[in-house]
């Protein structure tokens, strides 16, 4: 591609980005004043605030650094 053609996709992709936005703020006013959805309580789960029992990860692995009984290649 030459360096016209590139400008031009690079236009032409700003363009889109460009209407997406405006079409996007446009929404953004549009639901303004709206009183939001509740949440579906049918949806919703309770976590509870008593810390987790550390035997829940007795044989987990570090997340990213593999089996604690094994080397890195």
């Amino acid at each position: 591609m030459s360096l016209h053609d590139d400008l031009t996709a690079v236009r032409r992709t700003l363009d889109e980005l460009t209407r997406k936005v405006e079409r996007l703020e446009q929404q953004a006013a549009a639901t303004r004043g709206k009183p939001a959805l509740a949440p579906d309580p049918s949806r919703m789960v309770t976590v509870p605030d008593t810390p987790y029992d550390s035997a829940l990860w007795t044989d987990s692995d570090d997340e990213g650094l593999g089996a604690r009984d094994r080397r890195a290649p």
